[in-house]
């Protein structure tokens, strides 16, 4: 299966699909999936533009309302996570994802889905310490500061992840694992974007969360944007049972010109089945047994870990995936149950809207009555019981929002106009191959012109022996110049299993890599771009405020707790109440109708 792979989208639909379109011409393909990264921008109308945190002169309504209201229909599977610049009270709608519009699907604050066998995790959002071990407090209409703090992750839903116990192929973040630059080519990142370096030397550039989950969950991919920069990295797990485990990290760059924004890989999947988007039964069993756990307040509020009186573990057994399959009459087949649920854009109405009212999305009400899980905007419209009356304020205090005004935006250009140059790649298995493309009018796409190509072939992957040189390369640099591995026992509280590999990388260190630089560029695993990594963005460090510079906060979700431990057999199993018993059974048809569907295909 060939999925493209975009970083930050900031609304340019048009341009994305526009750009697969040509390369599925060009290289006699065709694309079956598509990845975004966040900074989505799923804009419907002029009323969700006060919602998303961007400067004002960047509140623009670009393509994605064409897709919301049927006027397009995407011409790719699309699956997308959240960034920093998102039309936060649309989304919000959606905490568990669901379709934003036909054929483009929302992951929500954190989730797994599998398509064509293939299982895809996502984590939307940007790590702010302040933030972590709040509540899914926000809500609109929103304040100056909501509309930021709104996208920050949250401690349960990395909590929620860390229960996963089965392989993921692929995983989604908006911003990077912290230290994953120390898998790759580390001085030519320097090279480009040159303030990135006194975070690289304190290992503060990007997500602890991420990074913690990246080594605990070790899937075979992992896709990132936010950093604008396309970077490659091949990241080594600590062995398990004599087993070694990689994992292929790819940041890209947002859609503008001159900018690397696409990549196509090939990834095996299952032809037996349909490539359309199925739930995950782990996923769905975790969120139900976890959801006591919700917050909606912004008060602070600590994950359960060892030593809790309360349970902590909440691994899926194989007993459980079945109870899930059964309660969906055996199909996981996710629905085309899209409908909009605010007017579409009227190009007649010069000016916003009022702030938009909340809203309950009947695809998020579906999901919650087949799990028997809270709806967070039912809760606030009072018409969902499964949080105390206590733990929703009614109004949010002052004293609880920090400032974040302007903290997190950036002018670094999010739009352009389409008559641009757009730089695109095609990945055979990460075999990067560079095709500059310029666009010099949006029809020389349509009618095939291929005279505007200039293409730039790199040194491709050919055998998976190559993978283990690289390997030993980075074993070598790691004992010459002293890298040496180390457990990090302070994040989270979780036991020895399940703590995170993480590299030290000193001040005079940047410059040591010179061996393990030649044995990547030589496999093509990285993609050495002389031209680029020779010139310096002439961006400013306010433009690069995108990123939250508050990362050195702890992220431990466990308060101090007793030494007494609470085993798993000694927790009753979930309750679910007799009203949501029935309107379960009720719904199953709707999944069930998409059985003779799936099989179709």
């Amino acid at each position: 299966m060939k999925i493209a792979v975009e970083g930050c989208c900031h609304g340019e639909l048009d341009k994305i699909y526009e750009t697969i379109q040509h390369l599925e011409k060009k290289n006699n393909i065709t694309v079956d999936l598509l990845l975004i990264c966040g900074d989505f921008q799923a804009v419907r109308n002029r009323a969700d533009l006060p919602c998303m945190a961007v400067p004002p002169k960047y509140q623009r309504l670009n393509t994605f309302y064409k897709y919301y209201s049927g006027e397009k229909v995407a011409p790719v599977l699309t699956i997308f996570i959240g960034g920093n610049h998102e039309a936060s009270n649309y989304l919000q709608e959606l905490p568990y994802g669901g379709w934003v519009a036909p054929n483009i699907y929302y992951m929500g604050y954190g989730g797994i889905v599998q398509v064509g066998g293939v299982r895809i995790g996502g984590l939307s959002g940007i790590y702010k310490g302040k933030d972590f071990h709040r509540g899914h407090f926000e809500r609109p209409p929103y304040n100056e500061s909501t509309k930021r703090s709104v996208y920050h992750v949250r401690n349960l839903d990395v909590f929620r992840f860390k229960q996963v116990s089965r392989p993921i192929d692929i995983f989604l973040s908006h911003d990077w694992p912290r230290g994953v630059y120390h898998f790759g080519d580390v001085n030519g990142l320097v090279r480009q974007k040159s303030f990135f370096r006194e975070e690289i030397e304190t290992n503060t550039l990007g997500s602890p969360p991420a990074e913690e989950l990246l080594h605990l969950l070790q899937p075979s991919y992992w896709f990132s944007a936010h950093l604008h920069v396309k970077f490659a990295a091949l990241v080594q797990h600590k062995a398990v049972d004599g087993a070694e485990k990689t994992t292929k990290f790819l940041s890209l760059d947002k859609c503008l010109p001159k900018r690397k924004f696409l990549q196509v890989i090939d990834i095996p999947h299952d032809a037996s089945q349909p490539l359309k988007i199925h739930l995950d039964p782990e996923w769905l069993m975790i969120l139900k047994l976890t959801n006591h756990l919700l917050n909606l307040s912004p008060s602070t509020r600590y994950m359960p870990g060892p030593g809790s009186n309360d349970r902590w573990d909440f691994k899926v057994t194989d007993q459980e995936v079945e109870t899930i399959k059964e309660d969906f009459d055996g199909n996981l087949a996710l629905p085309n149950n899209f409908e909009p649920t605010v007017p579409v854009h009227d190009p007649m109405m010069s000016s916003p809207n009022k702030c938009p009212a909340i809203v309950i999305n009947p695809q998020t009400t579906l999901l919650c009555t087949m799990l028997d899980i809270t709806d967070p905007y039912a809760v606030y419209l009072d018409k969902d019981s499964h949080i105390r009356d206590d733990d929703v304020p009614s109004s949010l205090d002052p004293a609880d929002l920090d400032d974040d005004i302007n903290e997190d935006d950036e002018d670094d250009g999010t739009c352009s106009d389409i008559n641009s140059s757009i730089d695109t790649s095609y990945n055979d298995s990460f075999s990067l191959n560079t095709t500059d493309l310029s666009l010099n009018e949006t029809a020389e796409l349509a009618s095939g012109n291929l005279s505007i190509l200039s293409n730039n072939t790199d040194i491709s992957i050919e055998e998976e022996d190559e993978l283990s040189e690289i390997l030993s390369a980075q074993k070598k640099m790691q004992s010459s110049n002293g890298h040496e591995l180390s457990v990090d026992s302070s994040v989270d509280g979780e036991n020895e299993d399940n703590v995170k590999v993480a590299q030290s990388l000193s001040k005079g260190e940047l410059s040591k890599s010179d061996t393990l630089l030649s044995k990547l560029e030589m496999s093509g695993v990285f993609e050495i771009d002389a031209d680029s990594a020779s010139q310096s963005d002439s961006i400013s460090s306010s433009a690069e405020d995108d990123r939250d510079s508050n990362q050195t906060v702890d992220i431990s979700s466990n308060p101090p707790v007793s030494t007494k431990s609470i085993k798993r057999t000694d927790v009753p199993d979930v309750e679910i109440s007799p009203q949501s018993k029935k309107l379960r059974r009720r719904n199953q048809s709707m999944y069930s109708s998409t059985e003779d569907e799936a099989d179709s295909q």
